[in-house]
């Protein structure tokens, strides 16, 4: 009788369990700790001083022009703030952690028109538990805002390789709306990415001809302006350096030459990015990745299923060629793949899941996979016998959950593959990430708070509390400072001339001073009249001596 319930409402019944997986990890304590440094503080300052100044035109950080991104990040977390009526962790990431649930079900409805109910199911789950994305799904930057966008408009373009005739031109429409979206997200690459798949992809399918049909193309390009140029026109006309900055230096000049922006990696730097991004599945893919190269074939499948696989192969290929090109990289950057990169993975987990293919590969890669995080877990229950005790102290904290969520994941994971369960092996991998993003994502932020984001919470709460100016001496811009503290009284005093303010400061009275240890103990001399007021695991709290401590 259950069974007949569920076979009549299969798509019921996946969505809701979609959505209750999605909810542990994507929602589940994103209000439970505090926001990172450096960017999470800083866009999320920029948007609640962007609320109450009521200017949503001009972007500003402390007071100071800031042209380096478009606004639609900022207005969507204006739009938060409203709609929950406080400023905090929560109303800040809601807007990401909503784009990583809207991005799984894209895939899974997706999936489900184009290939089946099974591959959607099992894509989408790859996509919302693969660890680079859940991450940075439920972390208050641009970067997931513009991997939404592309994957709506890259999405829209695939629908219209399988929807009937009549209904192409909607989906066109939309792929040209979300691009312009995606470029009020993070500027060119929401220009250059889907425009850069839809040209690759209708030349293998030989359907270039029909992007420049007129009910297509002019319908496409007037939504496209009407949503990307009234932002630009108007900053142009109001900012005489927008221009330059935005288009020249943060764009053009980011792309070619990271020398100003100190980001400059090698080519190869998305590559191990996505060997640690793509857990747990890099394994599996990395396998079947070796063999399938052996024999591969360029010709245009027939079926839906091996279709919208290779068109996702191009589109990922693509995403990678163009970031990788860049010559500033971030690990963030490269998050646009990982849709595409989920829906080829899906595939082939699908395969091997209900299909028994490539099972000598793929049986393979989770031994490895599962028996290297087992033992990790192992040696992980005696590292306070052979770790220095000043890091176990700190790490201490996320021991046993670690321990315990490989423990109860890992083995199962074995035990199934031994008993020929592979969809046994499929969601122990999923209750993995979702334990990890769930109930570990506050343990590890903690955990990252101690090596320094800790004492400048502090520091700057105690100087808002009483009423001091903060200086924050060669620090580098921590925003964290600015966020939990009093943003008009915090000063950033960068390189070495904050020699000359601590030398000609006749009084400290009023006055705080953040320096790291390390650069305390090199220009020691230099804050011979100054008292530590707090000392943390790395930044000093100082005061000058006034005359009235040394009477």
């Amino acid at each position: 009788m259950i069974w007949k319930i569920f076979n009549k409402k299969r798509t019921l019944f996946s969505v809701l369990l979609l959505a209750i997986a999605f909810y542990f990890l994507f929602f589940h304590n994103i209000w439970s700790y505090p926001l990172m440094d450096i960017d999470e503080t800083r866009y999320v300052l920029m948007s609640r001083d962007m609320l109450h100044s009521k200017d949503f035109l001009t972007l500003y950080l402390n007071g100071e022009y800031f042209f380096e991104k478009p606004p639609l990040y900022f207005w969507i977390e204006c739009i938060s703030f409203k709609l929950f009526g406080f400023v905090n962790e929560f109303s800040a990431r809601f807007p990401a952690s909503l784009c990583g649930v809207l991005l799984s079900f894209l895939v899974y409805f997706t999936g489900k028109k184009v290939v089946s109910p099974k591959y959607a199911l099992v894509s989408s789950l790859v996509l919302a538990t693969s660890l680079e994305f859940v991450i940075l799904s439920k972390y208050a930057i641009l970067d997931i805002f513009l991997c939404a966008f592309i994957a709506f408009s890259v999405f829209s373009y695939f629908l219209t390789l399988f929807v009937q005739d009549k209904n192409k031109k909607y989906f066109w429409w939309m792929f040209y709306a979300f691009s312009a979206l995606a470029v009020m997200a993070k500027g060119i690459p929401g220009f250059v990415i889907p425009f850069g798949v839809v040209f690759f992809v209708s030349l293998y399918t030989r359907t270039f001809k029909q992007i420049f049909r007129p009910v297509y193309i002019l319908p496409g390009i007037i939504l496209f302006l009407l949503i990307t140029l009234p932002w630009h026109i108007a900053m142009i006309e109001k900012h005489q350096t927008f221009f330059h900055e935005y288009v020249i230096k943060h764009h053009l000049q980011r792309f070619v030459n990271s020398k100003d922006l100190g980001r400059k990696q090698p080519f190869w730097f998305f590559f191990v990015t996505l060997l640690w991004g793509m857990v747990p599945w890099i394994a599996s893919m990395l396998a079947v990745a070796v063999e399938k190269l052996r024999g591969i074939k360029f010709e245009v499948p027939r079926d839906n299923k091996k279709l919208f696989l290779h068109i996702n192969i191009i589109a990922a290929l693509f995403t990678f060629l163009f970031f990788s090109s860049s010559s500033t990289k971030l690990v963030t950057y490269i998050l646009p793949i990982y849709p595409f990169l989920a829906c080829i993975t899906g595939y082939v987990w699908t395969e091997y899941v209900f299909e028994n293919k490539y099972q000598k590969v793929i049986d393979i890669s989770v031994y490895v996979f599962s028996g290297v995080c087992v033992l990790c877990a192992i040696a992980a229950i005696f590292m306070k016998y052979y770790l220095p005790e000043g890091i176990y102290a700190d790490i201490s904290t996320i021991q046993w959950f670690s321990i315990l969520s490989i423990l109860v994941t890992q083995i199962p994971a074995i035990v199934f593959l031994l008993k020929k369960n592979r969809f046994g092996v499929f969601l122990s991998y999923v209750v993995f990430i979702i334990l990890l993003s769930a109930f570990g994502t506050p343990k590890f932020y903690n955990l990252d708070y101690k090596f320094g984001q800790n004492d400048l919470m502090e520091y700057t709460k105690y100087a808002k509390a009483n009423k001091q100016k903060l200086y924050a001496l060669n620090t580098g811009r921590r925003f964290s400072l600015n966020y939990y503290g009093d943003s008009k009284n915090v000063f950033y005093v960068i390189n070495e001339d904050y020699f000359d303010l601590v030398k000609n400061l006749k009084t400290g009275g009023d006055s705080l001073f953040v320096v790291r240890k390390k650069e305390y103990k090199k220009h020691e001399k230099a804050f011979s009249d100054f008292k530590i007021l707090k000392q943390g695991a790395k930044y000093l709290l100082l005061k000058k001596y006034t005359k009235k401590d040394i009477d």
